[in-house]
C-alpha cells in the first residue's frame, strides 16, 4: 500500500493470537496474587487489632499505648476542628470522656447512650440553673468572681444532673463536669450548648469506629442487659403487684 505522500507504507505484522488456555492462566496468576496480598493485609491489620495484642505482649504496655494512639487522635481530630472553625468543639469534659471510651470501653457509663444522655441532661440542668439564678447573661465565674447566685447555680446544675442521670439509668461522671461548664458561666449561649452536644456526639462516633477497628465490642447504642440481671428485673416486676396486694389485705384487716 501507498500512503498520501507517495511512499511506501510499511506493513504491520499482524497479532498473533495468545495460546489457548494463556488468558485464562493470567486472569488465575493475578486473582492468586491479589488473594495473597489480601491476606498478607489482612494479617497485618489483625497483628494490630488489641485483642491479638493482648494475648501476646504486656497488658499495661498495650492499653497504655492503645490510648496513648487513641486519645491523641481523637482529641486531636476535636481541636483540630475548633481550630478550623473557631467553634468550641474542644472543652474540658471531653477528656475524661475520651479516656472513659478508650480503657473501659465496654462500661456502661461509656455506652453512646449514657454519653449523650449524661452530657445533654448535664447541658439543661446547667442552663436551667442559670435561668433559675438570672445568670443567662452574666460573664463567666472566673472573670467575674464567685457570688451567692453562681454558687446556687453550681450546686443546683450538679444535684439536677446526678438526680436526672440515676432516674434514667444512665451515669456518665463526666457529664458532671459539663454541668459545671455552664452553670459556671464558661459556655452559656444555646448556639455554644449545641455545639456542645455536636462535639460529643462526634467524639461517640470516633469511639465508636475506633474501638470497632481495634476488636473491641464497642456496643452501638447500650450495654445489653446481663441474663440473670434480667431475670432478677423481671422476678422484681412481677413481685412487686403481689407484695401490694398482700399490703392492702393487711391494711383492711386492721
Amino acid at each position: 500500500m501507498v500512503s498520501r505522500n507517495g511512499r511506501p507504507r510499511p506493513r504491520t505484522p499482524p497479532r498473533r493470537p495468545n495460546p489457548p488456555g494463556q488468558s485464562h492462566r493470567l486472569r488465575r496468576t493475578l486473582g492468586r496474587d491479589a488473594g495473597d496480598v489480601a491476606d498478607v493485609l489482612g494479617g497485618i491489620v489483625a497483628h494490630l487489632r488489641l485483642p491479638w495484642l493482648l494475648r501476646h505482649h504486656d497488658h499495661a504496655g498495650v492499653l497504655a499505648g492503645f490510648g496513648f494512639v487513641s486519645g491523641c487522635l481523637s482529641i486531636g481530630i476535636m481541636s483540630a476542628a475548633a481550630l478550623a472553625t473557631g467553634s468550641p468543639f474542644i472543652f474540658p469534659s471531653l477528656g475524661p470522656t475520651a479516656f472513659l471510651f478508650f480503657y473501659t470501653p465496654t462500661a456502661p457509663a461509656a455506652t453512646p447512650r449514657n454519653t449523650l444522655l449524661g452530657h445533654g441532661i448535664g447541658v439543661l440542668a446547667g442552663y436551667l440553673a442559670l435561668a433559675l439564678t438570672g445568670l443567662t447573661a452574666a460573664g463567666p465565674a472566673l472573670t467575674t468572681g464567685m457570688t451567692w447566685p453562681r454558687v446556687l447555680a453550681a450546686a443546683l446544675s450538679l444535684g439536677l444532673t446526678s438526680a436526672l442521670m440515676m432516674l434514667l439509668h444512665a451515669p456518665h461522671p463526666p457529664a458532671g463536669a459539663t454541668t459545671l461548664i455552664v452553670s459556671l458561666g464558661l459556655l452559656t449561649q444555646p448556639g455554644q450548648l449545641a455545639l456542645l452536644m455536636v462535639a460529643v456526639a462526634l467524639l461517640t462516633g470516633q469511639a465508636l469506629l475506633i474501638n470497632r477497628l481495634a476488636g473491641i465490642p464497642y456496643p452501638w447504642w447500650d450495654v445489653p442487659l446481663d441474663p440473670v440481671e434480667a431475670e432478677a428485673e423481671e422476678l422484681e416486676r412481677e413481685a412487686a403487684p403481689a407484695s401490694e396486694q398482700s399490703d392492702e389485705e393487711a391494711h383492711e384487716r386492721t
